[in-house]
């Protein structure tokens, strides 16, 4: 094998897959999409495993075909593949990805003049790629792009280095192991991505946890609310894994989302490999938290848990069906929140809750509904709607609304309220604002200035702000009487 001594403009230029050209990893990518599509076959995984790597990629790329399109890529680095290509020379895309992933996505990006992968038998990946570089171009006789401690032994077999994405360490080891020729530098997740990844922004509606006790008219119970509290974190902690799961199994459909394509997995803004350790660990310590309210509680936050991944996997993709579950996952709040200080709760509370929620679920429906039709699609990807559908939706949440306002007005005349409230007459002001409120937001989804989830809009509504202050003014005048 003899060293290379051309010059940098005759030396083609090697290119790496995951990390590099794509903010993701492929294989990562693979597994997701295998377990969203049959999660009961997750078996075949640990199997394929025991074959060695490089036939578990083989195994794994011959079952499904990932999306070469939806991926998110590292803009800036091709754009400079362009230019260099434009100048003449050879691009090579040199891969530890399976040669179907690697060639999937040569295809759809047009920019290299070949393609060097994994095999069935061969996993390309650190000495393997420098061997398979060196055989074909020579020692010396390239230049790579590549972004990790992995990448090291091909750098040292490279007449230059272009380090992309990398951290201090292995920037510094680059430069060691061959010549830095140019640096993409690493775009670290920020603070603002790292709450969103977890959604911080939606345990407002975790709050729901504390209307038993309002309603009770027992929140001077101090270690009550305390526990409350603790229910809170708890079922915080177990939502966010869900948000995690979710996000990580409903990639490609968020990517194809005018505003979800933002999110930090879609973006490659956060690696999976981070989703599959901090899903886990936000249930693990969800449930040791649980197990310190109650068992009452952890029985509820268990139902909660298994029905939001149900949603995940299949319910979301059922018109109809996808709503019901959003009204009985937002139930589930209240219903843990009276577990989690034995309480009893009422028929007029719950039949309320169900009513006010499914009207809420078919706000979120219909907010995106109309951000299809605003940039003209006629589907949502990953539900079961179409734009068309749009005006039944609108029609279906509306009524729902009004119904909750109903059975209000009918606890309102119940013998339940004597026992509760000293002036139970006051309350019927109640009434007037939560028509205003439902219609309010219906008149702002079909206006197009819906949040993609109401409950954090109406937090931060100023007209929705203002109903729930003076609806909460009446209940309380209506407890201690004129």
């Amino acid at each position: 094998m003899q060293v290379k001594t051309s010059s940098y403009k005759d030396r083609p230029l090697a290119v790496d897959l995951d990390g590099t050209l794509t903010l993701t990893d492929t294989l990562h990518e693979s597994i997701v999409a295998f377990l969203r599509y049959s999660p009961f076959m997750f078996y075949k995984l640990l199997y394929w495993l025991f074959l060695g790597r490089a036939a578990f990629k083989a195994k794994l790329a011959s079952s499904l075909d990932l999306d070469a399109v939806s991926l998110p890529y590292n803009q800036p680095l091709i754009e400079w593949l362009k230019e260099e290509r434009r100048k003449g020379r050879k691009i090579v895309l040199c891969t530890a990805a399976n040669e179907g992933v690697a060639q999937s996505v040569a295809n759809y990006l047009q920019l290299f003049d070949e393609v060097i992968a994994s095999n069935p038998t061969n996993n390309l990946k650190g000495k393997n790629k420098r061997e398979a570089l060196q055989q074909r171009f020579g020692i010396k006789g390239y230049d790579y792009v590549g972004n990790s401690e992995v990448d090291l032994e091909v750098w040292s077999g490279a007449a230059g280095a272009i380090v992309v994405n990398a951290n201090d360490g292995v920037l510094k080891k680059a430069a060691r192991a061959s010549v830095v020729i140019k640096v993409f530098p690493r775009d670290l997740i920020t603070l603002s991505q790292a709450a969103s990844l977890i959604r911080v922004h939606q345990w407002l509606k975790n709050l729901l946890i504390f209307v038993p006790i309002l309603a009770a008219h027992n929140f001077d119970n101090f270690q009550a609310v305390l526990t409350l509290l603790l229910a809170f974190m708890s079922f915080s902690l177990c939502a966010s894994a869900v948000y995690v799961t979710n996000d990580l199994f409903d990639l490609v459909n968020d990517r194809r989302h005018p505003r979800k394509c933002n999110r930090p997995f879609a973006s490659g803004a956060a690696s999976l490999r981070l989703g599959f350790i901090l899903a886990p660990t936000l249930i693990f310590t969800s449930f040791c938290l649980a197990l310190l309210v109650g068992s009452n509680f952890t029985v509820v936050l268990s139902i909660y848990f298994l029905l939001t991944l149900c949603y995940t996997l299949w319910l979301k993709k059922l018109a109809l069906v996808d709503c019901l579950t959003l009204a009985g996952l937002y139930t589930l709040r209240i219903a843990a929140g009276a577990a989690a200080i034995y309480l009893k709760l009422s028929f007029w509370l719950l039949a309320f809750s169900v009513f006010i929620f499914l009207s809420l679920a078919f706000v979120k429906r219909f907010a995106e509904l109309q951000i299809q039709f605003d940039v003209g699609s006629t589907v949502v990807h990953g539900r079961g709607y179409s734009v068309a559908d749009a005006p039944l939706v609108q029609n279906l949440g509306v009524t729902a609304g009004y119904a909750a306002v109903l059975v209000l007005a009918l606890y309102l005349d119940s013998d339940a309220i004597q026992n509760l409230y000293q002036v139970p007459e006051l309350i019927w002001l109640a009434i007037p604002l939560m028509l205003f409120w439902i219609s309010w937001m219906w008149l702002s989804a079909a206006r197009g200035r819906m949040h993609d989830d109401p409950i954090v809009f109406a937090m931060k509504d100023r007209a929705s702000l203002c109903v729930g202050v003076l609806t909460l003014f009446s209940f309380g005048l209506a407890s201690i009487g004129t």
